[in-house]
């Protein structure tokens, strides 16, 4: 291969400062535009759009099959973080730092990285456009970018949390998580008020598992007789699965929680400590509650650069994929993962784990020119922190039938669920899922199936 030294011309350069003083020539024109173009343009076996949960699974998992450099991973942030542990963080059990690890050290170094945002999908031409002026072509796209959180939607809610004084808070986002354990800490008296938005959200326990943990709190501080804990939802039930929302109902009579369903959050009112509440089996009509402490779930969406491409989207904007292959139901080479697909499960990071597999399978199998038949049966996992000691560990499937793991009755709260939820989940999340390891519990439940069987005997 022939090496220019350091200080010396090319021919390509001699060019362009020959053409550089005089008005260009067809031919000078056509060549600075095809170079231009040569220089944004990328090339790639598999795309996978978002450094998430699923993103740096697909990633692990295929860069390690296909080798290096046939995989991209477009995602702008520097960070990643565990956002299952954000309840822990709003309850003081964790700590932010405690949450994150750079992207750089959690993508496969098989991958390549490329840290800007996805601006535009193309279906028809196979190509993505970036916020760095790159257009990536690809043979194969994983769409895994996830939910945004659209706290803008509620008038008043972003001036409130943004507002140090305010006892306003939200465990959704890093820039406001560690904010919830100061308002419990300054929260004496009055009403706390814990909200689940009108629409489809990631890790649909988490609002009422800080209102849980909340509660505890004020009881471990002597404070629960002077602070009611109001729960208010917008969906018809307290929990999508029967067998849980029995126990849920049990636990909030227990502990004295009040629970309004199909109550919606319309705004915000911080320098009167007003919620304003939409009664949605009642349209129009409008609830102004007062609070001393206000936890909000914001409404959420898929990315806009998501929903503004309406030939990948649903009409409510998530990736139109079969339920079962998680394959596009237009674009055979397009697959999504995670919270951004169609899939009607509950969006979690067990969700997702459990996804992982059959994506990956489904993606090589097209790759090999084979028609996708791993299937995902909607399974989905929910931790429900119930204070500073216990937990429900929900599972389920599409059809909501319980899919429990472990041979005892996992409605009940537990230590041993906590524990593991606080301690080993991490460990597992960090070590294993991002590395491509780990595919759900699936294996662990054939082999404590044969303890359930023998207790039936």
């Amino acid at each position: 291969m022939n090496r220019r030294l350091p200080g010396t011309i090319s021919q390509c350069q001699k060019l362009l400062l020959a053409t550089h003083n005089r008005a260009p020539t067809a031919f000078s024109s056509r060549f600075l535009s095809t170079s231009r173009v040569n220089r944004e343009r990328q090339e790639c076996q598999v795309l996978v759009v978002g450094g998430g949960t699923g993103g740096c699974a697909m990633a692990a998992k295929l860069s390690s099959r296909l080798g290096s450099d046939k995989v991209v991973v477009l995602e702008p942030e520097d960070k990643h973080y565990y956002q299952p542990m954000f309840t822990l963080i709003g309850g003081g059990m964790k700590r932010l730092d405690q949450s994150h690890r750079q992207m750089g050290d959690v993508l496969p170094t098989k991958a390549k990285w490329v840290k800007e945002k996805a601006l535009e999908f193309d279906p028809d031409n196979n190509t993505v456009s970036t916020s760095g002026g790159k257009t990536i072509k690809y043979d194969f796209l994983i769409i895994a970018t996830g939910l945004q959180l659209n706290y803008g939607k509620i008038p008043g809610l972003v001036e409130a949390l943004e507002t140090p004084s305010s006892n306003v808070c939200s465990i959704y986002s890093p820039k406001y998580v560690d904010h919830v354990y100061e308002c419990l800490r300054r929260t004496n008296k009055g009403n706390a008020i814990f909200t689940f938005p009108n629409c489809p959200i990631k890790c649909a326990g988490a609002p009422q598992k800080i209102a849980y943990i909340s509660e505890h709190y004020f009881r471990k501080m002597g404070r629960r007789d002077n602070i009611n804990i109001i729960y208010n939802t917008s969906l018809p039930v307290i929990f999508g699965v029967k067998h849980y929302a029995e126990a849920l109902m049990k636990l909030i009579k227990r502990r004295n929680i009040t629970l309004n369903v199909q109550r919606n959050l319309v705004e915000v009112r911080h320098k009167d400590n007003i919620a304003v509440f939409e009664d949605l089996a009642k349209p129009g009509v409008h609830y102004e509650e007062t609070y001393s402490m206000l936890h909000v779930t914001p409404p959420m969406s898929t990315p806009d650069v998501v929903a503004n491409c309406k030939k990948l989207v649903t009409p409510t904007g998530f990736v139109d994929v079969d339920q079962m292959t998680l394959q596009h139901n237009k674009y055979n080479n397009v697959f999504a993962i995670g919270d951004s697909a169609s899939s009607p499960n509950s969006k979690t990071a067990a969700a997702a784990a459990a996804q992982s597999p059959v994506v990956f399978r489904n993606v090589m199998a097209v790759i090999e020119g084979k028609a996708p038949t791993d299937i995902y049966d909607g399974y989905s996992s929910c931790p429900i922190v119930t204070g500073y000691s216990s937990c429900i560990l929900a599972e389920f499937d599409y059809n909501l039938t319980p899919v429990e793991t472990f041979p005892l009755d996992q409605s009940k709260e537990r230590y041993s669920m906590f524990f593991m939820k606080k301690e080993l989940m991490p460990v597992l999340y960090w070590k294993l899922m991002m590395n491509g390891y780990w595919n759900g519990p699936a294996l662990m439940r054939k082999m404590f199936s044969v303890l359930k069987f023998n207790k039936k005997q």
